[in-house]
């Protein structure tokens, strides 16, 4: 496991462009790794503004967004079928642990994938 890289869920990033200080130190000097899924989402809120929006593009800029591949497909097989985990946060998980990234998350629901190290931001 790399100390200097940290796998974030979407609401982590979430409290971050909402000015969460405790967020904020927990990845500071830290590499932040994102899935796809993360930007997908963060990108297609309905109700998204002008200003909103770059302020999210320039948060992407500074994460390493990873692309889904067929290793990833099969654990996020593996992990949703284990754990009833969304779609979207059976491919994040799976992401993470292809990646061997402890994943940051505010959703306790996470921690039913056994493989995974999985950190909660208690809010």
């Amino acid at each position: 496991m790399n100390g200097n890289r940290i796998f974030v869920d979407t609401n982590i990033l979430l409290y971050l462009l909402n000015g969460d200080k405790e967020v904020t130190e927990m990845i500071s000097n830290k590499d932040v790794v994102i899935s796809f899924i993360t930007e997908l989402e963060l990108l297609s809120y309905s109700n998204l503004n002008d200003d909103s929006e770059q302020l999210i593009k320039e948060l992407l800029n500074e994460c390493i967004i990873r692309d889904i591949s067929g290793e990833i497909k099969e654990l996020t097989i593996e992990f949703r079928r284990k754990s009833k985990l969304k779609l979207p946060d059976s491919i994040i998980a799976a992401t993470a642990y292809f990646n061997k990234l402890p994943l940051l998350t505010a959703d306790k629901q996470f921690r039913t994938v056994d493989e995974l190290d999985v950190i909660i931001y208690d809010v």
